[in-house]
């Protein structure tokens, strides 16, 4: 589901990008940004979802999902909730885009051990099982590839490769 929110979302911002009038969406990498923040508001907002919620993932759901060895579980949901939506506000904001991408690829790696965990604990979310492993990593993947596409991390990588290469003397 969260992969559709996402190729839903980035595709809906680069159409409105061809409009007249809304140059903010001109790019794939913008609309992209923009889309991983649908998806962040989206995903986050489970982790505040009182536990007598049943139609949607809960905050118990997300607790479920802590591996044990990390400490106070209740809280790392509470906290990787808000990250998420920070890193969502922050992908809309041009100016700390960058610094977004980076920290929400960050987060992404760090919260793989809990995708990990459910899926071999069986845990569910609002009843349902969770995304199996097969599944799961390749979707994390894309995310962080998205967040840091998004964040333009390796198109600066490449354009600070290509000055260097200029600026060296022939040989």
């Amino acid at each position: 589901m969260t992969v559709i929110v996402l190729v839903v979302a980035t595709l809906g911002f680069r159409l409105l990008g061809a409009a007249p009038g809304l140059p903010r969406f001109t790019t794939w990498r913008v609309s992209a940004a923009h889309g991983l923040a649908v998806m962040l508001v989206m995903t986050a907002g489970a982790h505040f979802v009182p536990p007598g919620v049943t139609f949607m993932p809960n905050h118990a759901d997300m607790v479920a999902m802590v591996p044990p060895f990390v400490p106070l579980p209740a809280l790392v949901v509470y906290l990787t909730g808000v990250l998420e939506l920070a890193g969502a506000v922050g992908l809309v904001i041009p100016a700390t885009r960058r610094a977004a991408g980076i920290c929400l690829a960050v987060l992404f790696v760090l919260m793989l051990p809990a995708n990990v965990h459910a899926a071999l604990a069986g845990v569910t979310l609002a009843g349902e099982a969770v995304t199996p492993l097969g599944q799961r990593v390749p979707e994390q993947i894309l995310y962080i590839g998205v967040a840091l596409w998004a964040a333009g991390a390796a198109a600066e990588r490449s354009s600070r490769a290509a000055s260097v290469r200029s600026a060296s003397p022939a040989r």
